[in-house]
C-alpha cells in the first residue's frame, strides 16, 4: 500500500516537473515571435526569386544552360537535405519528418536509385545512422532553432551541397524540412533544389502553376544571368527552409510544453485526491484503534 509520504514525494516532484515545463513553454512563446517573424520575411523573397528564374530559364533551350539548370543528364543519384531540430521536446516535430525521410528513401531504392543524406539537425543524425548510416555523407549541428540569425548557416549549407554537385557526386538535390503554416501546423515537405524546378513556388504545398514565359530580352544573356544567380538561390531556398523549420520548432516546443503543463496539473489533482482519500482512512483506523482500546479498559 503507497504510503502517504510516497504521494507527497509524487505530488512534489509532478509540481517540480511542472514549474519547468511551464517555463519551457514561456521560453518557446518568446522565441517563436522573433522565429515566426523571421521565416514569413523569408518567404516572399525566396518566392520571388525562385520565379524570377523560372522566367529567365524559360528563355533557355531545354537540356543546355548552367549546369545547375540542365542537371547531370541523369537522375540516379539523390542528395537529401534533411532538417531536424538539435533539441528534443517539440511533439511529432521531428517524427513526422523523418516518417517522410524513410518514405522518400524507400520510394528511391524502389526505383534502384542511389539515396545520400546530408543532415542538418541532431535529431535527423541520431534517427538516420542508426537504419541508414551508409547513407549519411555529413552531418551540421548548431544551425537550426534560435541559432538561425543569418545567412551564414544556410550559405554552409549550400556550400556543401554545391561541391558535392560540382564533383558529380548526385544527380538530384531535395530538401526535406517542416514547413511553418501556424503555431499548430508544422507540415513535412520536399523540395526539389538541383537541378532548378521551372516553376513558382505556389503556397499550396502540392501544387505548383507554371513558369510564364517573360516578355524581356535580357542583357546579358539568360545564360550568364542564371551562372550568377542559381547558386545563390541555393542557399536561399535552404535559408528559407532553416528559418521555417525553426519557427516550426518553437511552436511545435510551445504546444509540447503547454500540453505537458496541462497534463501535470491533472496529475496532481489525481495524486491530491488519493492524498486525501489514504490520509482519511489512516484517520479512521486510528480512531477505530483508539475506541476499541477505550473499549477494552
Amino acid at each position: 500500500m503507497t504510503s502517504l509520504r510516497d504521494y507527497r514525494d509524487r505530488i512534489a516532484s509532478v509540481k517540480s516537473t511542472r514549474k519547468i515545463t511551464s517555463a519551457m513553454k514561456m521560453v518557446a512563446a518568446a522565441k517563436l515571435k522573433k522565429a515566426q517573424e523571421q521565416a514569413e520575411a523569408s518567404k516572399p523573397y525566396a518566392k520571388a526569386m525562385a520565379g524570377m528564374l523560372s522566367r529567365v530559364a524559360s528563355g533557355v533551350q531545354q537540356g543546355s544552360g548552367p549546369k545547375l539548370l540542365a542537371g547531370t543528364g541523369a537522375d540516379q543519384a539523390h542528395l537529401l537535405v534533411v532538417v531536424s531540430s538539435d533539441r528534443g521536446l517539440c511533439g511529432g516535430f521531428n517524427s513526422n519528418l523523418l516518417r517522410l525521410v524513410v518514405a522518400e528513401i524507400n520510394r528511391l531504392e524502389a526505383e534502384e536509385k542511389t539515396v545520400k543524406i546530408l543532415c542538418v539537425g541532431r535529431k535527423a543524425r541520431d534517427f538516420l545512422r542508426r537504419s541508414h548510416r551508409s547513407y549519411i555523407l555529413e552531418s551540421l549541428l548548431g544551425m537550426t532553432g534560435q541559432k538561425i540569425t543569418e545567412y551564414a548557416s544556410a550559405d554552409t549549407v549550400a556550400e556543401f551541397v554545391l561541391t558535392q554537385f560540382d564533383t558529380d557526386q548526385f544527380d538530384v538535390c531535395t530538401i526535406v524540412y517542416n514547413e511553418f503554416h501556424s503555431v499548430l501546423t508544422q507540415r513535412p515537405k520536399t523540395q526539389q533544389l538541383i537541378p532548378f524546378a521551372l516553376s513558382e513556388i505556389s503556397n499550396d504545398n502540392e501544387t505548383q502553376t507554371p513558369a510564364i514565359s517573360s516578355p524581356y530580352d535580357f542583357e546579358p544573356e539568360e545564360e550568364m544571368i542564371l551562372g550568377q544567380l542559381l547558386p545563390k538561390n541555393i542557399g536561399i531556398q535552404i535559408f528559407a527552409a532553416l528559418l521555417d523549420s525553426s519557427a516550426g520548432e518553437q511552436a511545435a516546443r510551445m504546444t509540447a510544453m503547454d500540453s505537458a503543463t496541462r497534463n501535470a496539473g491533472d496529475k496532481i489533482d489525481d495524486l491530491s485526491l488519493q492524498y486525501n482519500r489514504a490520509r482519511q482512512a489512516y484517520i479512521t483506523k486510528e480512531l477505530i484503534e483508539i475506541i476499541s482500546g477505550a473499549e477494552a479498559v
